[in-house]
């Protein structure tokens, strides 16, 4: 082979549509490497088709929707960035409280990833695919032009919207849980306004990270005040000096929600192009209005930065000034003084100290090993004064002011069932696996559905019925295939069954000669039933935390439809498969919660938190109107 065919040359020889195909089975790192090779090379991987074909390969939104992302980014490069960094967030996250449901899925935007709170509700007659889902926005992760991440958590207080902008300090490719924290920063004494950072530069930077043991554990912004030895976890701070820097920072960074940033978070489905067409000019508009006031404020106006030397303050950072650290530290401990360090104070109830008690009990029988482990390596890792938890001032002596972070982490959890067992003082999220269907788990995956046959079909005296979603698994015990169905939601009006909790397990291996009561569906075709396995579904048992079970069956019939019915009872819970994003995108948006508890809604209840809204039912649709 000549010399000149070799090396470099052949790569430089192949058309760009070629080496985009080739490219695809690079990751963006391997791309970014080889670019520094040579100045040929480098011209060669900066071509847009071949970062497009990056893009394509993360995998988050279709080619098609790719082009349209792109007017809201310097290139291809940048947007590429942003995918890789967010990806691990899409999916399902949940909260044990309140009962009925506390279900976040995250899906893409608009150059974004948003978390979306499915809301507990009742099924109309329109059905699940039909009928439009409410839902409430919990938070936002746009892409800035050069491919960074911005946060922004949503909230509602007293009447308004708000948004409340933060950092997204790190997100492992692994990630369980989704903790909102508060971080303190020194100041920074310019304020970069354009592009801060190269993809290989960000590439590099990831590696470093996981390289460098000395900073595991800390994220960006306390590697660069260079002591990693003092800085103070958020995390072991006691519980109400954790929610009163929440509320402190809440308070001071929030920005109220104009009329015009009022619009839809995602387009709808392009089953009509007039109106999603409408949705991306809406949304691109949206868009650099929110990343205007993410880096200014919404009381600042951009267009007057040539003439002002000074560069306007930080709207993400609360400065601390002295009035402020002894504000904050004479109310936390005069709030841990009243309630104690590990009190739940998430209103403004106040408990007997029987309930206080009884509370704690439940708490107790409910953690997992995996906290007593953190508890315990906390306690280790505590100063030698022998306190669980670390003193505020210390803390807040970390930094020059304070933000909001999202941190998405890896985080070792026992579960049960599927389910995660979770830290009670946490002001988190915990994503629930999701296993693809394959030919011997072809049910796996998540099913939502009523009770009753025909199924979702209403009657007189119960014109609405509640809606469940279930989350199907596998697992292997004593030699028996379990097919399990979780509960992650609930549409009842009061919980019936707990979080978490099993709705009916069936042994695949073991064929149900039980016959199916009906010979007809909803629209008067026969009923073919493929398969029919034994099993045991939820029913009445020691109290509202232990449920029992009774013998029933599971049916798996024609059209992907799924019925399982009680033996004793003849109750019967019909499932079928759905897609989430594409109900959220015809569903109906209503207002968040405060911003705390929208994020991480930590009080036990067994009721609907959620349905203290007005007009709900044309809050998505009048949105669309106004900026339509």
């Amino acid at each position: 082979m000549l010399p000149e065919t070799c090396g470099s040359s052949l790569f430089l020889a192949l058309p760009d549509d070629v080496f985009a195909i080739i490219s695809r089975s690079l990751l963006p790192r391997d791309i970014c490497n080889l670019s520094i090779c040579c100045k040929s090379l480098y011209s060669l991987l900066a071509s847009e088709k071949i970062w497009l074909s990056q893009c394509d390969a993360v995998g988050i939104v279709p080619t098609r929707d790719l082009v349209e992302w792109r007017e809201g980014v310097l290139s291809f490069k940048a947007l590429c960035r942003f995918l890789v960094r967010v990806k691990p967030l899409i999916g399902i996250w949940v909260h044990q409280n309140p009962e009925l449901g506390n279900v976040v899925y995250v899906m893409p935007g608009f150059v974004s990833v948003v978390g979306c709170r499915i809301i507990p509700q009742e099924l109309g007659p329109l059905g699940i695919e039909d009928g439009p889902i409410l839902w409430a926005p919990v938070f936002e992760i746009m892409g800035d032009f050069d491919g960074s991440a911005t946060f922004l958590l949503h909230g509602r207080e007293k009447g308004c919207d708000y948004v409340y902008p933060g950092s997204v300090e790190s997100v492992e490719s692994y990630c369980n849980v989704l903790l909102l924290e508060v971080e303190p920063r020194e100041k920074r004494n310019e304020r970069k306004l354009f592009p801060r950072k190269s993809f290989a530069h960000h590439s590099n930077e990831e590696i470093s990270r996981k390289v460098c043991r000395s900073n595991i554990g800390l994220s960006r912004s306390q590697r660069a005040l260079g002591q990693s030895e003092s800085v103070v976890p958020f995390s072991r701070l006691a519980f109400g000096d954790r929610r009163k820097l929440l509320d402190t920072v809440t308070a001071h960074v929030r920005l109220k929600v104009p009329e015009s940033v009022g619009g839809p978070l995602f387009p709808q489905l392009r089953e009509n192009m007039e109106d999603f067409q409408k949705d991306v000019v809406l949304l691109l508009q949206r868009r650099s209005l929110l990343l205007q006031m993410y880096r200014f404020g919404s009381d600042h106006d951009s267009t007057d930065l040539k003439a002002n030397a000074e560069m306007p303050a930080d709207p993400t950072q609360l400065e601390l000034s002295s009035d402020l650290r002894k504000s904050v530290d004479r109310s936390t401990s005069h709030s841990n003084s009243l309630n104690g360090d590990d009190a739940q104070t998430h209103g403004n109830n106040r408990k007997s100290i029987g309930g206080y008690f009884r509370a704690s009990i439940k708490q107790i029988l409910r953690r997992s090993s995996s906290i007593s482990d953190d508890r315990a390596t906390s306690k280790c890792n505590s100063s030698s004064s022998g306190n669980r938890h670390a003193q505020l001032h210390e803390f807040l002596n970390s930094g020059d002011t304070i933000g909001l972070t999202l941190h998405a982490s890896m985080v070792k959890l026992s579960s049960y069932r599927a389910w995660p067992n979770m830290h009670d003082t946490r002001f988190a999220l915990y994503k629930l696996p999701m296993r693809v269907p394959r030919e011997d788990e072809e049910y796996a995956g998540l099913w939502g559905g009523t009770f009753g046959w025909p199924p979702g079909r209403p009657t007189e005296d119960k014109p609405g019925k509640a809606l469940f979603f279930l989350l199907l698994s596998y697992e292997e015990t004593e030699g028996k295939r379990l097919l399990i169905a979780t509960k992650i939601l609930e549409g009842t009006h009061y919980v019936l069954h707990p979080n978490g909790s099993a709705m009916f397990i069936v042994n695949v291996d073991e064929p149900s000669l039980d016959p199916f009561p009906w010979d007809s569906d909803a629209d008067s075709h026969p009923v073919y039933v493929k398969h029919a396995f034994m099993g045991e579904g939820i029913a009445n048992g020691y109290g509202f935390r232990y449920p029992g079970s009774k013998p029933g069956s599971l049916f798996i019939i024609q059209n992907g439809l799924l019925a399982f019915i009680w033996k004793e009872s003849r109750a019967v819970l019909t499932l079928q498969r759905f897609n989430l994003q594409e109900l959220l995108k015809k569903g109906e948006r209503v207002p968040p919660l405060p911003p705390i508890a929208n994020f991480s809604y930590l009080t036990k209840s067994y009721s609907n938190v959620f349905t203290g809204f007005s007009d709900t039912s044309t809050f998505s649709s009048s949105l669309r109107q106004k900026q339509i």
